[in-house]
């Protein structure tokens, strides 16, 4: 299961989810279902503006959890 790690990095930087939406400037419903891992879909502008809100790679932002997936 590919997961995306933006609860991680926000508690790793200390953040808040606040911060996140304001700096995503994204719909709040469409960010918090990112941080849930509850969307299907990403696209490349959005993981480019992560890296750059968080300073970091994509490779901190996905990562594959080996298992079966869930639904």
């Amino acid at each position: 299961m590919i997961q995306i790690q933006v609860k991680e990095l926000l508690k790793k930087q200390k953040k808040t989810k606040y911060w996140f939406v304001k700096n995503m400037e994204g719909g709040y419903q469409s960010l918090t279902r990112m941080m849930e891992n509850k969307t299907t879909s990403i696209r490349f502008d959005t993981l480019e503006k992560m890296c750059d809100i968080f300073d970091c790679d994509v490779s901190d932002i996905i990562v594959r959890k080996k298992g079966k997936n869930k639904k």
